[in-house]
C-alpha cells in the first residue's frame, strides 16, 4: 500500500531541512507542494531509536504476504482485503483525530484520491490476496519487489521528466533477468500458477501506476499529507464494502488466526507501518529509510519457509537477489554524495 506514496512527500522533507523551510506535514513533489504548514503530524518525540524502528518496519512488511496468506485460509480474498483497510483507516483516523487534522474539502481531490485508493490500495491488495490462493506468500513477496522496476519503465515513458540512464536501464533489464530466473523461464515455468503469478505481478505494476496518476494530479490539495492518506484509504475501505456484496457472502463464522492475521495486516502492516516509514523519512532521511524496501522479500521468504514450511528450489533465492540488485540499479544516484532525484523511490507498501 502506501510507501511509494509516502515516499514521494519523503524528499520534500529533506529539502526543507536543509534550506530552513517549515517542517510541516510533508508533501509529495510536484504533486501537494501548497500542503499546510503545522509540525509534522506525526512522533514529535520518539521513544525508540530509529533503528528499532527500521527493524519493526522491515518485519511488519515482510511478514504482510503470510498474513494474507493465512487470513485467506479463513475468509475470501476481497473480505481480507476490506478488513486490512477497514482496521488501517482506524489506525490513521486515531492518528488524524490526535493531530486534528482536517479532511480534504475539493471534492476535486476526494475525486482523484479515489482513483489512487484503487490503484495504490484497493486493486493491489486485492489481487495479491487472490494470487495468494495458488501461489506461496515466499513468490508474491518477491513478485512485489519487481515494483521499482515497473516504476521506472512506465515513468519514462509517462513523466517527461524521468531521463534514462545507462545505470538505470542495466538496471532494468537485470531486475527483469531475475524474475525470469524466480519463474524458471528455462524450464517453462513448470510447477507455478501461471494465474496467480499475473495477479501478483500486476499488483506490483499498480503501484507505479497510480504514483504516476497522483503525481499528474494532486497538486496543491491544501491539505495534509496525514489527512490525505487516511482519506485514500477510507475511500479504498468504501470501494471494498461495495464489491463485497457481489462478490462473497457475509462469514458464518470468524476463526480465530484468521481474524487475527486480517486485523494485524490493517493495524500494523497498513495503518502503524505508515507511521513509522513517517518517522523514519523524517528522522533519517528517505535513502536511509528506503532500504527497508530490500529486506522484505528477505523475510516474507524466511517467513514462508519457516512459519508456512513452503519450499523452496534454488532458482527462487537466486533470482530473487538479481531482482533487488537491478532495483538497486534503478534506485541508484547518478553521483555520489548528492540528494536522490525525485523519481527515484523504493517499492510501495505490499
Amino acid at each position: 500500500m502506501l510507501r511509494e506514496y509516502v515516499h514521494e512527500i519523503s524528499l520534500v522533507l529533506r529539502n526543507a531541512s536543509r534550506h530552513g523551510w517549515p517542517m510541516s506535514a510533508p508533501s509529495a513533489p510536484d504533486i501537494l507542494r501548497s500542503a499546510d504548514t503545522s509540525p509534522h503530524p506525526l512522533n514529535p518525540r520518539r521513544a525508540l531509536d530509529w533503528r528499532l524502528r527500521f527493524v519493526a518496519l522491515s518485519l511488519i512488511w515482510g511478514f504482510s504476504f503470510l498474513l494474507i496468506k493465512v487470513g485467506t485460509h479463513g475468509y475470501a480474498p476481497f473480505q481480507v482485503t476490506f478488513g486490512r483497510l477497514l482496521f488501517g483507516t482506524a489506525v490513521l483516523a486515531v492518528a488524524m483525530a490526535v493531530r486534528r487534522e482536517r479532511l480534504p474539502r475539493s471534492a476535486r481531490t476526494w475525486g482523484h484520491l479515489f482513483v489512487a485508493a484503487f490503484f495504490l490500495n484497493a486493486l493491489p491488495f486485492s489481487l495479491f490476496a487472490y494470487a495468494e490462493l495458488t501461489i506461496p506468500s515466499t513468490l508474491a513477496g518477491i513478485c512485489n519487489a519487481t515494483s521499482p522496476l515497473w516504476g521506472m519503465a512506465l515513468s519514462l515513458v509517462a513523466l517527461s521528466e524521468d531521463r534514462p540512464t545507462r545505470r538505470r536501464v542495466a538496471g532494468l533489464g537485470l531486475g527483469f533477468i531475475g524474475v525470469l530466473t524466480v519463474l524458471g523461464a528455462w524450464q517453462g515455468f513448470s510447477g507455478l500458477d501461471a494465474t496467480g503469478t499475473a495477479m501478483a505481478l500486476l499488483a506490483s505494476l499498480s503501484y507505479p501506476v497510480g504514483w504516476i496518476y497522483v503525481r499528474r494530479t494532486l497538486a496543491g490539495t491544501g491539505a495534509s499529507t496525514l489527512a490525505l492518506t487516511g482519506s485514500q484509504l477510507f475511500l479504498g475501505t468504501v470501494q471494498l464494502a461495495l464489491v463485497l456484496p457481489v462478490f462473497t457472502t457475509a462469514p458464518e463464522h470468524f476463526p480465530l488466526l484468521p481474524t487475527l492475521a486480517v486485523v494485524a495486516l490493517g493495524a500494523l502492516g497498513t495503518g502503524l507501518a505508515v507511521l513509522l516509514q513517517y518517522g523514519l523519512v523524517e528522522e533519517v532521511g528517505p535513502t536511509t529509510a528506503q532500504m527497508v524496501t530490500y529486506f522484505i522479500p528477505v523475510i516474507a521468504t524466511a517467513a514462508g519457509v519457516t512459519l508456512l514450511g513452503e519450499q523452496l528450489s534454488w532458482n527462487t533465492p537466486v533470482g530473487a537477489l538479481v531482482v533487488l540488485a537491478g532495483a538497486a540499479l534503478t534506485q541508484s544516484r547518478s553521483t555520489p554524495g548528492k540528494t536522490l532525484p525525485r523519481r527515484q523511490r523504493p517499492a510501495p507498501q505490499p
